[in-house]
């Protein structure tokens, strides 16, 4: 099947080709990029794709996505060696049994070179933007070349791993803004202390919100995109949907290997909900996954959306809505961006019947409102539809924390956990718990380990003090990690959360370079 995209927002008719929807990131309307179709496992997938390796799979599952005119065969399968060669672990996202008693596994997703899942997105779409850039590059003048700036907002992991997909690519500039004082001084370190002079960050005084509002900003000026050709590295990209697919297969089939047992539910702790929503396509497009669960922590628009049907930045006052910090500050997200993806297949699939456009056109409203109120109500047959698939809970710090010791504890290999991973074992558990009360049996849980617990060690640390034995020096922290602080620091203060602040740092930046 040929494959398209539109954005989530267009009423009117769109077709853009693979290399459109990942250099331009985010479409000129707001919206996010999206495959109308969802394309359909070969009928004997199971059998064919069991044994296969991560990268051989991931081959497969991209090439789905992705014509062969765009990117061929022998293209794809480099491009796919090339961006999982740098994980330190041979299965690249190995699964491994946390409570074998429960049927719960972990997934751990932090092997990559900045220890957190998002390097399973973004090593690929680093080699993606350079891959793109030197075909279009080819036999060009040197003042002449095109060249990409990549703008993108992290509550943590994302800038890291940007960074270290698209350190060194040749045209490529990659500008990182954080929200000040809101990462862990690991996460900070990892971004600050790349020497690449195309990188550079930008700690902004404000929130992850503040910061992702700016670059959705930055995407919406058409003038400062014209002049710099903006990219996206956040999950708002639609490549980096693409790639975490790979991993519920994987997983899926190591499990099934190990157990015969074939009825899987994935618990995913979730922010801006991309990893998950890689789950939903996995599942739309064959794989038998039984449930979705969402997993936040105390900024839980998600987890009231499915409980509620509103999807509103806070219960009762959206308008005076704040960011809670805590223990797991990856998902200190008010308003899930992916979110919109899913949105729009369900309102394609039930408000819409079908059509593409008014979809779009309902999708764009729901979005204005959104923004001018803080608050959308969907209708009953869309929340309903939702709940077809997912699942969803809240965990506050306390339990967070009592995860990690507890786990820690009963693990006979002592297993540390990071506060976001916490969040999803201790969602697995209450729904393992559900399942007992009720009598239903035979159920597995994959969870999804997102990040190394070395990169939060405040949390780990206070989760874990007084017990015999602990040492985070000795226990959880790598050498490589440990070195970071005795680098020195390329820091940008921005001191406000100001859209032109914001564009004239990356003008001054663009210049030195």
């Amino acid at each position: 099947m040929s494959q398209a995209y539109r954005s989530t927002r267009s009423s009117g008719p769109q077709a853009l080709t693979f290399e459109e929807a990942v250099m331009k990131g985010l479409a000129q309307d707001g919206g996010l990029f999206v495959p109308s179709e969802i394309p359909q496992l070969p009928a004997n997938f199971i059998e064919e794709w069991k044994d296969l390796s991560f990268q051989e799979l991931a081959f497969n599952i991209l090439r789905l996505y992705i014509n062969p005119e765009e990117i061929s065969d022998s293209d794809l399968r480099r491009l796919v060696q090339v961006s999982y060669s740098t994980f330190r672990h041979k299965d690249v996202t190995p699964l491994q049994p946390i409570d074998k008693e429960k049927d719960l596994y972990l997934l751990e997703l932090f092997h990559g070179p900045t220890y957190a899942f998002k390097d399973v997105a973004l090593q690929f779409v680093g080699n993606l933007f350079e891959y793109f850039l030197t075909r279009r590059n080819a036999d060009v003048a040197d003042d002449k070349r095109e060249t990409i700036t990549v703008v993108g907002a992290t509550s943590g992991d994302t800038g890291s791993a940007a960074i270290y997909g698209l350190r060194g690519k040749k045209d490529v500039s990659v500008f990182i803004l954080y929200p000040t004082g809101r990462i862990s001084p690991i996460q900070e370190e990892q971004m600050t202390t790349v020497e690449d002079k195309n990188v550079h960050t930008l700690s902004v005084k404000g929130t992850f919100d503040d910061c992702q509002d700016i670059v959705k900003q930055i995407f919406g000026d058409a003038d400062f995109n014209s002049k710099h050709h903006v990219g996206a590295v956040n999950s708002i990209n639609w490549a980096r949907i693409l790639a975490q697919m790979t991993y519920y297969f994987y997983s899926y089939f190591q499990l099934v290997k190990q157990t015969g047992n074939s009825k899987v539910r994935f618990v995913v702790p979730s922010g801006n909900f991309g990893d998950i929503l890689a789950g939903y396509y996995a599942k739309k497009m064959g794989l038998p996954v039984d449930r979705l669960i969402i997993a936040t922590n105390e900024n839980d628009i998600l987890d009231r959306f499915m409980k509620s049907g509103r999807y509103e930045k806070a219960a009762g006052n959206p308008a005076a809505a704040e960011v809670k910090a805590t223990y797991s500050p990856a998902m200190d997200i008010l308003i899930s961006s992916n979110f919109e993806r899913l949105l729009w297949y369900l309102v394609r699939d039930n408000l819409a019947s079908g059509d593409d456009e008014k979809a779009g056109q309902i999708l764009n409203d729901w979005m204005v409102q959104l923004k001018t109120t803080g608050s959308v109500v969907a209708p009953e047959e869309v929340v309903k539809a939702a709940r077809v698939d997912f699942d969803s809970e809240r965990v506050d710090d306390k339990d967070t924390a009592a995860t990690i010791k507890s786990v820690y504890q009963a693990h006979p290999d002592k297993y540390v956990l990071d506060p976001h991973s916490a969040v999803g074992v201790a969602t697995s558990y209450r729904n393992i718990d559900r399942d007992a009360a009720s009598g239903e049996k035979d159920v597995q849980y994959i969870s999804l380990s997102t990040a190394h617990p070395a990169k939060f060690a405040d949390v780990v640390n206070q989760s874990l003090a007084g017990i015999d034995g602990y040492s985070f020096d000795k226990d959880v922290l790598p050498e490589e990690l440990r070195a970071l602080a005795t680098k020195e620091k390329r820091i940008r203060l921005i001191d406000e959360a100001s859209l032109e602040k914001v564009k004239a740092a990356i003008e001054e930046e663009l210049a030195k370079e």
